[in-house]
């Protein structure tokens, strides 16, 4: 068992312990790293190369139980030319001869023979992933060896950037590290304020300088306010108090992300409301959207000022400019936004969001953020055709981190094949549009999985294909005997998602907490609908929780009543591979070595949350159902049939919640989320169990009296 927060022990374990597979023996020429190698560099190098080269030394001794000596060098030159079992890290500044072809930041070539491993790198950065490669080939060879060669990657995305999956803006040295051997090159953090985050203080300028040890930069995640439009006579001061005030404090930032409801203006767009969506008087329809809602034309106006307040304290920063939060507005509108933009900002757009999808008979809208639907949507492809167009800077938001909203408290999403399908479709947008950035998670975080290795993979060029490197990670995590049986699990897993459909009800309901979401039959006459606890440190907590189930209606999608039952049929689908990949991951882990079946145990634990999260979801459609027909029917037997279906279908999900109880025990990261903090663990389970006994044993009976009295009148 582990108790709250106990996850963020193996979060810090970046290189896992005892991975060598004595068995396995160099061959052909090949090197076997053992005690009488060394690591060299320059005696120049700089500190991140020299942490770099502290990594691959602890790399070697805890997960290949090989001590070897680190090293410092006048020339090395020589040492790279040289044959003494050396493994050399370097930059092309400092090996000009074998780097001198490398023109990309992050860059690194690798020759590799018997007594000789050289990494020259474009520059640090290049130097360090370098490392991390040879970690990656030496995890999947479980053992101090590599193949003879001589080969040249370059990455082909950046930044990539990610939030936190440690704490919301907590950043610990191991976690840092760890986002750096997936070939992340970017964080976030939310500011406020200098030095401010909405959980409170942070120093931000240490938070770059251990950012810069691991090769990652730090980007501004934007909760400042703008109170003023530009026109406004002390606008220049008032932009320069706030954004200029965070780049004059902490000028290292790579650059700042601006998405509409975090950061809005009074914007003198007629077809908003002109005023921030918090000033709206409370007792006033809104008939329109607030300004952060809608592509207004005077946005480019606002970003020309806030670019030139910020790069007056950084002249490169990266202006990242989100279009999410209007991505259902018309076509037109939005593209005349993009064609007014200025030129030196970045243009951000979601992936997959806004899609119309036919689902048998009814339309559905592919709500923020899904992997069910691979991408991209039309949102983001008439936006990219425009960007091209104009030799805009291009990046996606693409959840590749390996999370989305489909499920709110789990670590990362298992299904391979469709992040392969994401992967794929990202690269072709690379290929027809100039995609160069991503943005690869939100504040639900990033964890390290098979699926960010995958991912990894998938961004560098040259790498297996994804079949290829599939079955490299089946067989080093579950062993040559199991490793069919793995993959036939995550087949069948990615198969489930395939049949996700992607609802904001579900997505701020069931799906968001998974089992701990609570049944609920009726308001009280005085008070509010049931709320579940949370944490009072939370960012969100119980905020983006709905509790009082309903189908929310959009005018782009069908009605709720009948997308319901094509969504149970759908569900039911994905409940039945998931089960099914559940199967094989257990007859897979009954086959696996006894050192190896640890982490595949933790995968299985998330497997089988998601298959309960899914009956919950199915369960609380079913309940809205049955208690929709029942409060309708004033029949006293018919309604008193109904109560009784109700009361079955219960019990039904109190035995789920109480099934889920031992997984989130066994496996802590279960019902976190960085923003809501715990939501799902046992002490949650207990909670909505608590609450469905008491519907059953009291508002079920205060409705019978009701019913047995309408039999007394008749």
């Amino acid at each position: 068992m582990e108790r709250n927060y106990d996850f963020r022990k193996r979060l810090e374990v970046v290189h896992k312990p005892n991975r060598r597979n004595p068995v396995v023996r160099a061959v052909a020429g090949e090197p076997e790293i053992s005690e009488d190698w060394r690591i060299v560099m320059d005696e120049a190098a700089g500190p991140l190369l020299m942490n770099a080269a502290k990594d691959l030394q602890d790399y070697l001794f805890t997960s290949m139980n090989v001590s070897v000596r680190l090293t410092r060098t006048g020339n090395i030159a020589e040492a790279a030319a040289g044959g003494d079992r050396v493994l050399v890290l370097a930059t092309k500044e400092q090996l000009p001869a074998l780097g001198g072809a490398l023109e990309k930041s992050r860059s690194y070539r690798i020759v590799v023979d018997a007594d000789r491993i050289v990494v020259c790198g474009f520059d640090d950065r290049g130097a360090a992933q370098g490392s991390y490669f040879l970690e990656d080939k030496m995890n999947l060879r479980e053992a101090p060896v590599l193949e003879v060669m001589d080969v040249t990657r370059e990455p082909l995305f950046s930044p990539r950037m990610a939030h936190s999956g440690w704490g919301l803006d907590r950043y610990p040295d191991a976690h840092l590290n760890a986002m750096a051997h997936a070939g992340i090159d970017a964080i976030m953090v939310f500011v406020k304020d200098v030095d401010e985050t909405p959980e409170g203080y942070q120093d931000f300028n240490y938070l770059v300088d251990r950012a810069e040890l691991y090769g990652l930069d730090v980007y501004v995640y934007s909760y400042l306010t703008s109170r003023l439009h530009p026109d406004d006579p002390d606008a220049q001061a008032y932009y320069e108090s706030t954004y200029g005030k965070v780049f004059r404090a902490c000028p290292r930032f790579k650059g700042v992300i601006l998405v509409g409801e975090s950061c809005e203006f009074p914007s003198k767009d007629l077809k908003t409301t002109g005023k921030l969506r918090l000033e709206w008087p409370a007792d006033q329809p809104q008939t329109k959207p607030s300004p952060g809602w809608w592509p207004c034309h005077d946005f480019p106006q606002w970003l020309r000022l806030l670019s030139g307040t910020i790069r007056a304290h950084n002249p490169d920063a990266d202006i990242v400019f989100w279009t999410y939060n209007w991505g259902y507005a018309p076509k037109e509108d939005r593209l005349k936004l993009i064609r007014a933009l200025p030129e030196n900002i970045t243009l951000q757009v979601t992936f997959e969001m806004f899609e119309q999808i036919l689902n048998e008979h009814v339309t559905h809208v592919c709500v923020d953020y899904t992997l069910s639907n691979v991408g991209p949507g039309e949102y983001f492809r008439s936006e990219a055709e425009v960007a091209r167009e104009r030799g805009i800077k291009l990046h996606a938001m693409s959840n590749t981190g390996g999370l989305t909203w489909d499920f709110g408290v789990i670590p990362y999403e298992p299904f391979p094949g469709q992040w392969n399908r994401r992967h794929s479709a990202l690269l072709k947008a690379r290929e027809d549009w100039g995609l160069s950035g991503l943005m690869e998670s939100h504040h639900y975080g990033w964890w390290p999985s098979f699926v960010s290795e995958l991912t990894k993979w998938a961004y560098w060029r040259p790498s297996p294909t994804y079949e290829e490197a599939l079955a490299m990670i089946a067989k080093r995590d579950f062993g040559e005997e199991a490793a069919p049986l793995a993959q036939e699990a995550w087949s069948a897993w990615s198969e489930a998602i395939r049949h996700y459909v992607p609802t904001n009800e579900d997505q701020y309901g069931p799906f968001r907490v998974g089992p701990s979401y609570p049944l609920v039959f009726r308001k009280p006459m005085f008070g509010k609908a049931v709320q579940m606890p949370a944490a009072k440190h939370a960012m969100f907590g119980n905020e983006i929780v709905l509790t009082d189930y309903e189908p929310l209606e959009d005018p782009r999608q069908s009605l709720g009543v009948s997308r319901i039952d094509v969504e149970l049929r759908s569900l039911g689908r994905m409940l039945d591979r998931m089960e099914e990949g559940n199967g094989f991951l257990e007859r897979a882990l009954a086959l696996t070595p006894e050192n190896k079946r640890v982490d595949g145990t933790f995968m299985l634990g998330v497997g089988q949350f998601i298959a309960r999260s899914i009956r919950t979801t199915i369960h609380v459609k079913e309940w809205w159902k049955l208690k929709r027909q029942l409060l309708s029917e004033g029949d006293t037997d018919k309604a008193t049939a109904l109560l009784e279906q109700m009361e079955e279908l219960a019990f039904r999900e109190i035995a789920n919640a109480e099934a889920t109880i031992p997984l989130v025990e066994a496996d802590s990261r279960l019902g976190w989320e960085p923003s809501m903090e715990y939501m799902t663990d046992a002490d949650h389970l207990r909670w909505k169990i608590a609450q469905v006994r008491s519907v059953l044993d009291s508002e079920f009976a205060q409705y019978r009296k009701s019913l047995a009295l309408t039999d007394v009148v008749n």
